[in-house]
C-alpha cells in the first residue's frame, strides 16, 4: 500500500509515523504543503498512492489543500466534513449537540455588549475560545464582568475571526482533563492532562502532564458518540469530568500523541497505519 502523508512542520508526532510505516513495510511518501502547487483541472487521481494522511497542522492550509484533493476522488484521511467539524470549535458544538452528547454550557455573539449580556445568563467564570486555535492559545479565563469587559475590548481590535465570541461554562473539574483517542471505531487510548503547578489550562504543550487513564465503558461510550458526530477518521476527543458527569469540550482533527504513547504504552501511530491499510480492503 502507497500512503502519502501531507504535513507542513515536522514535529515528533511525524518522525514517529515515518519510523513506523518503514517497520511495517508501508510505502510512505512525504509531501510538504508548501511546496504544492495543483492544477484544479487536471486529474491527479494517480500521483498520491492509494490515500492521503493529512497532517498540515495549519487548519487553512489543510481544508483548502483537502477541498482540492478530495474533488479529484482522492481520499485524504482525515477528510473536509472531518477537517472543517473538528476544526472550528463552533461547529464541534453544534454536532455534538445534534448528536446529544452532553457539552458544557456554550453562547455565541458577534460584539462586546452582547457578549456581556450573553455572560450574565451564563454566569462567572466563563472561557472565551476562539473557534479556530490549538494549543490553547488566546483562550481566557473571564472571571468577572471587569476582566470581560477588558478582554473583549482587546478583542474588538483584532482580526474579524476573534469578534466570533465562543463563550463556554467554567466546568467544575479536578486540575485535569481527559484526551481519548479514537481510531476508526475504537478508543485505543486515553490520558489525563494535569494542569501545571499554578495554570488551569491542561494542554500538554503548554506545560501540562500526560498520565494513563483507564478506558471506561462511560468514556468509551461518549467518545465513540462524539467522534462518530464529527464523522469517521482519526480523532482526539477532549472531556472534562464535571459534576454532572463527562463533557466533551473538544474533537480534535489532527492529533498529536508525543506524551500520549509513554504514558500509555500504546502504539499509536502503529494503530494509525493499521487504520489506513484496513481502508484499502
Amino acid at each position: 500500500m502507497k500512503i502519502t502523508m501531507m504535513y507542513d512542520v515536522v514535529r515528533t508526532e511525524e518522525k514517529m509515523l515515518v519510523d513506523t510505516a518503514q517497520r511495517k513495510g508501508i510505502d510512505l511518501s512525504l509531501l510538504r504543503s508548501e511546496d504544492i502547487y495543483l492544477d484544479l483541472q487536471k486529474d491527479y487521481s494517480k500521483e498520491f498512492g492509494d490515500l492521503i494522511l493529512q497532517r498540515c497542522v495549519s487548519y487553512f492550509r489543510s481544508i483548502h489543500l483537502t477541498a482540492a484533493l478530495e474533488s479529484k476522488g482522492i481520499k485524504v484521511v482525515n477528510g473536509l466534513h472531518e477537517a472543517t467539524t473538528a476544526g472550528n470549535k463552533l461547529n464541534t458544538t453544534l454536532a455534538l449537540i445534534r448528536a446529544k452528547v452532553p457539552v458544557p454550557h456554550t453562547y455565541l455573539a458577534f460584539n462586546q455588549e452582547t457578549s456581556l449580556k450573553a455572560l450574565e445568563e451564563l454566569g462567572y467564570p466563563a472561557v472565551l475560545k476562539p473557534t479556530v486555535g490549538s494549543w490553547g492559545r488566546l483562550i481566557a479565563m473571564l472571571k468577572d464582568p471587569e476582566t470581560a469587559e477588558s478582554i473583549l475590548e482587546d478583542r474588538e481590535y483584532m482580526f474579524p475571526i476573534y469578534q466570533v465570541y465562543y463563550l463556554q461554562e467554567r466546568v467544575k473539574r479536578p486540575p485535569r482533563d481527559i484526551r481519548a483517542f479514537v481510531i476508526g471505531d475504537k478508543v485505543v487510548a486515553a490520558i489525563y492532562r494535569v494542569s501545571g503547578e499554578g495554570a488551569w489550562k491542561t494542554n500538554t504543550a503548554r506545560g501540562g502532564r500526560a498520565e494513563n487513564c483507564p478506558i471506561t465503558p462511560e468514556l468509551e461510550d461518549i467518545c465513540l458518540r462524539a467522534a462518530g458526530a464529527v464523522g469517521e477518521g482519526i480523532f482526539g476527543v477532549d472531556c472534562m469530568e464535571s459534576p454532572e458527569g463527562l463533557v466533551v469540550h473538544e474533537v480534535n482533527n489532527t492529533i498529536e500523541f508525543r506524551n500520549t504513547v509513554p504514558a500509555t504504552g500504546v502504539d499509536i501511530p502503529g494503530m494509525i497505519f493499521d487504520y489506513l491499510v484496513s481502508l484499502k480492503r
